[in-house]
Parts: C-alpha cells; structure tokens; sequence
C-alpha cells in the first residue's frame, strides 16, 4: 500500500492528451538541456518538457504540486531518447498510477536510454552523416554541410516525435519491448559504429613513411612496396589504435595532439613522412 504522500486526492484517469498536445510536449523537449546543473542535470528541462501535459491531467493543484515537486528531482538522460520516457510517465499520470511506481520507471529508464542514445546518435549516426557532409565539402560541393545537417535531423526529429507518440501510446507496455531489444539494438549499433570509424580511418588518417631504400639500380619504396603490400592504411589504424589506448591509460587529450604534432614535424623535418 502506498504512503499518503503518493495519493492522489483526485484519483480519476484523466482523458487522453491530444496528438496536437503531444507534438507540442515533444517540440518542448528540444530545451531538456537548457537549464542543465551539475545538481539535478537536467531536472528543470524536463519539468518544464513535460509541465503542460501534468496541468492538463492533474486538475487538483495539490496533486499537481506534488507531481511537479517529484519531477524536480535528478533526472540525466540522452536528450534525442527522451520523448520515449515522456510518453510513458505521462501516461502514467495520465492513469494515476502510484507516484512511486512513476518515480521507479523513470529512473530505471533514463539510464539505458542514455546509453543507447549515445551508441545510435553519437557514435553511428553523427560519424555516419558528419563523413558524407566533410566528404562532399572537400570535394568542393558547397552542399556538403547542409546535406549533413538535413540527413540528421531528418532522423533526429523522427525518432523524437516518434518515440513521443510510441511511448505514450504503450504506456507502461513499452518498457518490456525496450528491455527485449536492448541488446539487439546495442550490437548493431556498436558494429556499424566499428564499420564507420574504420573507414573513417583508412580515409581520413593520412600517416605514410616517404622512404625509398636503394641498392644499386634497384630501389624499394617502404611505403607502397612493403607497408601497402602487406596492408593498405596499416600506420593510420595502428598509429589511431596506439592514441586510442593512451587515452584509456588516462593521457591528456592535449598531451596526444602535441605527441602528434611533433611525430609529424620530426617526420616531415627528416623526409621520411
């Protein structure tokens, strides 16, 4: 049995927010970050995404007073995964579940969603689309950013007021389903997100050594005849790999960009890269 602080005083279910009410919350969401501290994060933003949504469903105002004061409290999520659990906790209040239970779903999902959101958005979908805008720009096509811009936020914004209405609409039912495709989802992000850095790698990481060994008439290119031929880009991935496991020993990022800069000024200063 609840405690008297999570009962309503009004305990009907309130009617069904409106699909115009609905985009409007998700359209709020976009400012979850806009207070954030290093107390709450992003407790303000989400109050303030989801504020419209309680007035509508709480019409006591004690009752509403206490949703508002729970809905205060930490809250750290991805911000392009958020409308999910919006649409869930509305809901919830929307069918005056037990504060407690709201409370609970909230934070066990905010954590997984800020997982996943990072591995779909920053880790794939940004390198994925960021590498055809840079691409196209080097090439000269003024286009580039503004295809980089419109190919994420035509997934960004999809993905926003979708899971806004999906989480809504399934209510407490979605964190089953969410729970079930975790790890699928999970896999499939970190392999395309393998696949993208490693061209990104290849195509991006420019370390060659310019020597050519002679002897005699004969001469041997380092490069081209031995590195290349045993494989091609094998000092980029290296070289990135040797980066990549400085900074899990806890190397300064400054530290590794001035090892860079030096790396190249010897090599170029030598003539041997």
């Amino acid at each position: 049995m609840a405690s008297n602080h999570y009962q309503y005083e009004d305990t009907t279910s309130a009617q069904d927010l409106p699909p115009k009410q609905i985009r409007s919350l998700a359209w709020r969401s976009l400012l979850l970050q806009a207070s954030f501290n290093y107390e709450r994060m992003q407790a303000a933003g989400w109050l303030y995404s989801i504020l419209p949504g309680l007035r509508v469903i709480h019409k006591n105002k004690k009752d509403l007073s206490k949703s508002m004061k729970d809905h205060l409290e930490f809250f750290n999520t991805h911000p392009f995964l958020v409308t999910f659990i919006m649409g869930i906790i509305l809901a919830m209040e929307q069918k005056k579940e037990d504060r407690e239970a709201i409370r609970g779903i909230k934070v066990a999902t905010m954590g997984p969603l800020g997982g996943i959101g990072d591995a779909l958005f920053y880790l794939t979908l940004l390198p994925i689309t960021a590498s055809i805008g840079a691409s196209l720009a080097v090439e000269g096509n003024i286009l580039g950013p503004f295809i980089f811009l419109i190919m994420f936020n035509i997934i960004h914004f999809g993905v926003r007021f979708g899971l806004m209405r999906y989480g809504y609409r399934t209510g407490v039912k979605a964190i089953g389903k969410l729970k079930e495709g975790t790890k699928h989802v999970s896999r499939a992000a970190s392999i395309v997100g393998l696949t993208v850095v490693g061209g990104l790698i290849a195509t991006y990481v420019t370390f060659k050594i310019d020597y050519t060994w002679k002897q005699g008439e004969s001469e041997l290119n380092v490069q081209t005849d031995i590195l290349d031929q045993i494989m091609p880009a094998m000092l980029p991935l290296i070289y990135t790999l040797l980066i990549y496991w400085l900074l899990k020993k806890g190397r300064s990022p400054i530290l590794l960009i001035g090892i860079t800069v030096i790396v190249g000024l010897i090599g170029s200063y030598f003539g041997i890269m």
